[in-house]
């Protein structure tokens, strides 16, 4: 995987941004995107609020080629990331979304629930998977293999040939 994709990594969580609980998920999941030999630049944790993540992710798309959004991808009433991700995006990435649904369905039975999805800010990739630990390196893993790729045609090269 090319070294110099720069990724952020945000957690979803109203009750971690609150300090009310411990963020364990954006940990573990940039753990496991310095394994594959990626920096994460940022890390940071926002509420479920539609209108945060919306400024988080323009914000972020800005300055990194890869942006991950642990959290809130259920069909809860506070779980809005992927809203966020599609009001935001120019092009959806369908599969992606695919991809993460299929990393957790063996384990986790609700994951067919999940609304993960991805998609193309200007020359970013932005990613919205599920929040807790296991499920979020799982999602990673899963795209971990093509992830790079997706960044280098979202930046305009290496097209489908």
């Amino acid at each position: 995987m090319s070294t110099d994709v720069r990724v952020a990594v945000v957690t979803v969580s109203g009750r971690a941004a609150t300090g009310e609980r411990e963020d364990v998920t954006g940990p573990a999941l940039a753990g496991a995107v310095r394994s594959t030999g990626l920096d994460v630049g940022e890390q940071r944790v926002a509420p479920d609020d539609r209108a945060v993540l919306a400024g988080l992710i323009h914000e972020l798309a800005g300055t990194h080629d890869l942006v991950l959004l642990a959290g809130g991808v259920g069909i809860g009433p506070h779980d809005l990331t992927p809203d966020a991700v599609e009001a935001c995006c120019e092009r959806m990435i369908p599969g992606v979304g695919e991809v993460v649904r299929a990393a957790s369905r063996d384990d986790i039975p609700g994951a067919s629930l999940w609304r993960a999805c991805a998609g193309t800010r200007g020359a970013a990739v932005v990613v919205a998977m599920p929040g807790s630990p296991g499920a979020a390196e799982d999602a990673w893993e899963a795209m971990s293999s093509f992830i790079a790729l997706a960044v280098e045609q979202a930046r305009g090269a290496g097209g489908a040939r």
